[in-house]
């Protein structure tokens, strides 16, 4: 039987009532109700405004402010209609988290009275504090001045809370001099630094009429669900977002049998809460499942522009943690929020396209014989060959070290999957000679009522950190709680440096007299000869290919973020960043100062938890254990029985441990080191091979102390109560 505070946690669940959801409404009614959707615009503003505001979108232009009156007045017009009394500037800093700043509508008038009032100069900009927020030195305290300022390609919305509604209006977020503080400048000026050199590239492909080219993304979200009456008796679930202690459950998912499975019915019901609010936000929710762990799930989307894109995945997580509240449960983003299961990633795909020549990562059916996607596809190979470590570092956070390079995830090492069809294609190139590409074929399955059906033309491979899956590559690397803006960033960049190298080569060629078709050719194959060690189609989890990779293909292998960060203060990246106007010297170093403070702290908190918790609760309740157990040895010796004292010997070893290494951890944490590298090789070197020892002493004892006295919800409880 548990511990009285667990037993009471079992009654609180078993007692809950189900929440029940709004009825179901139309898809019709709901898709983006709560947003100034284009459609609203339209129907709102004069034409001519529209028109305005629809070139601007589509076409990356300035706006003009007289323009940006009319539209405050018909926002403000919309909101406060639908009963919304504050509006928000919301922005991304440098957290992955959400920053919203709130403003009442209301301005009053010298008679007392109230009004109403939302204008342009309020819409277009807002000034929140500027050093409140990590910028790695950017801003001080006594320079506090920062601005949003209104991203108009991205909807303004309305979120719904208990107390009413409230307008959003996605900004960027800048500083008094100018640098970017947040996550969507960057992947505003690389998504316009992509299209630039794409749109070099086309032309030179004899493309005459070519719309801008975006990025697209689709985020694959995985996460955890725990009722949450068991968290307030978890400290490191709380304030940390992982258990740093539990011995695993008999059962895991050694059966796989939650994978794909039946979704519980109160999950389901959270599942359907979650998606009506998404459907009324615009945000394309398509799939939902049952994950490979116990207690985990997945929510993925349809495709979008990567700026609107990443802006509703943080929605998304929001409204995930927000909603499980509601449902008496907790959303858990953490990458490994449970020790000896999977942990949740968010599988990224991205690709590139515009209206005219449509998806430019898509072969077609003769993918040999498609020069636009030959050359956007080995551009994409370049750059990951040339700065694969640098999306190793856009990944590297305290709590996704815990998953890549294990064997649920893909491994630290950077490689590019094509699948067996391309990886011919690209070979053939190499050789020197391409001559098809293979056929993919008819899937029979030897049942006259089943139907025949075309087969992809290669297989997924789900070791691979970047792998082609048809018309977008898949990137498997970034971590469940996570902004996807990082990554966007980090591709975008990359394929536009390696547009404008192959747009340079082209260049020259035909200028040299080579034809189009030749010099192309020629780019590609000298590509491959250079860059083709990053192509890998086998199983990445394999020592094998950690070796081959390292020694042979000169790949390198960046297990933690302590190893990741620094490739950010690389001169290649610098200068990648500086060259295509994505982020300067100064903003790059600011990155690197947050994200390495980030882990260091991540790491502080969980070794500070970790040593409250072992020794407040877990030393006692083994204390508690062994009284017992002296007690009864000596009843049995006194009964003239005999006994074995191996138990209480076990529990004292254990218990002496892990005072011990609570103790070397706590003054561990007194001894860090000053200065960012220091500090962060400090925490990967020596405190968190401590936790982990410390761990270990603590998960023998939970497995023989009297589970009436164990203080802490175990694995098994959180992992499959529903």
């Amino acid at each position: 039987m548990p511990s009285p505070q667990r037993f009471a946690a079992l009654q609180e669940i078993h007692n809950r009532l189900p929440v029940v959801t709004p009825p179901i409404e139309s898809l019709d009614d709901l898709w983006a109700s709560d947003v100034f959707s284009l459609a609203k615009m339209k129907a709102a503003l004069p034409k001519d405004i529209f028109k305005s505001v629809q070139r601007t979108i589509r076409e990356s232009g300035k706006l003009d402010v007289s323009v940006a009156n009319v539209v405050a007045q018909a926002m403000k017009e919309w909101a406060t209609g639908r009963g919304a009394l504050y509006y928000a500037h919301v922005f991304y800093p440098l957290t992955n988290a959400t920053a919203e700043k709130h403003d009442g509508f209301i301005s009053v008038q010298g008679d007392g009275s109230v009004i109403t009032e939302f204008t342009g100069k309020v819409l277009v900009q807002g000034e929140p504090d500027g050093s409140s927020f990590p910028s790695g030195g950017i801003r001080t305290t006594f320079e506090a001045r920062g601005y949003t300022a209104w991203d108009i390609t991205s909807p303004a919305f309305l979120m719904e809370t208990p107390n009413g509604l409230t307008l959003c209006i996605p900004t960027v977020f800048i500083s008094w001099t100018g640098e970017a503080l947040d996550k969507k400048t960057p992947l505003l000026r690389s998504n316009a630094a992509m299209n630039k050199q794409a749109q070099r590239l086309l032309r030179l492909l004899g493309e005459t009429d070519v719309a801008p080219v975006n990025s697209s993304c689709g985020a694959e979200q995985e996460y955890f669900l725990i009722d949450s009456a068991y968290v307030p008796l978890r400290p490191d679930l709380l304030l940390a977002g992982r258990t740093l202690f539990g011995k695993p459950s008999a059962k895991g998912q050694q059966f796989d049998d939650h994978y794909f499975g039946a979704i519980p019915q109160r999950v389901q019901v959270f599942m359907q809460d979650v998606e009506r609010q998404m459907y009324k936000l615009g945000i394309p929710a398509k799939t939902r499942h049952n994950e490979v762990a116990p207690g985990q799930f997945e929510i993925a989307p349809f495709f979008e522009a990567a700026n609107v894109a990443t802006d509703h995945q943080q929605l998304t997580m929001t409204i995930l943690k927000s909603t499980a509240r509601r449902h008496g449960m907790n959303c858990l983003l953490h990458e490994k929020p449970f020790e000896g299961i999977n942990g949740s990633g968010k599988h990224v795909n991205w690709s590139v396209g515009n209206p005219t020549q449509g998806n430019l990562l898509d072969p077609g059916n003769t993918p040999h014989e498609n020069m636009q996607f030959l050359l956007f596809c080995g551009a994409v190979i370049r750059g990951v060959h040339k700065f694969g470590p640098l999306m190793r570092a856009v990944v590297a956070t305290a709590g996704n070290d815990h998953r890549l390079g294990a064997n649920e995830a893909p491994p630290a090492i950077i490689s590019v999957y094509l699948g067996s069809q391309l990886e011919d294609v690209f070979r053939q190139i190499k050789e020197g000679d391409v001559t098809g590409s293979t056929n993919a074929g008819v899937m029979q399955l030897g049942v006259d009522t089943l139907p025949e059906f075309p087969k992809d033309p290669g297989d997924r491979n789900r070791t691979s950190p970047f792998a082609f899956t048809g018309n977008r590559f898949e990137f498997r690397a970034v971590g469940s709680n996570q902004s996807v803006a990082g990554p966007l960033v980090a591709m975008n960049t990359i394929l536009a440096d390696s547009l404008a190298y192959m747009s340079d080569q082209l260049e020259q060629k035909m200028a040299a007299g080579e034809s189009l078709p030749g010099a192309a050719f020629s780019v590609l194959k000298q590509i491959m000869t250079d860059h083709g060690n990053v192509v890998f189609g086998g199983d990445g989890y394999s020592s094998d290919w950690h070796r081959m990779a390292v020694e042979e293909r000169g790949l390198e292998n960046l297990p933690t973020t302590a190893d990741s960060l620094p490739v950010l203060q690389r001169p290649e990246v610098r200068d990648l960043f500086a060259s295509q106007g994505v982020l300067s010297p100064l903003e790059l170093e600011s990155r690197f100062e947050v994200y390495a403070e980030q882990y260091v702290l991540a790491i502080d908190v969980e070794a500070k938890l970790a040593v409250q918790i072992a020794q407040t609760q877990i030393y006692p309740a083994a204390m508690r254990y062994l009284g017992e157990l002296a007690s009864s040895l000596q009843l049995q010796t006194a009964m003239g029985l005999q006994v074995s004292p191996e138990t209480q010997q076990k529990v004292a070893s254990l218990s002496a441990k892990s005072m011990e290494l609570s103790s070397a951890l706590e003054s561990a944490i007194s001894q860090a080191p000053h200065g960012t590298m220091a500090h962060m090789r400090y925490s990967a070197d020596t405190l968190m091979p401590l936790m982990h020892q410390l761990r270990e002493a603590v998960d023998g004892l939970e497995a023989v102390v009297d589970d009436n006295l164990w203080p802490l919800p175990s694995y098994q409880e959180m992992l499959f109560i529903r």
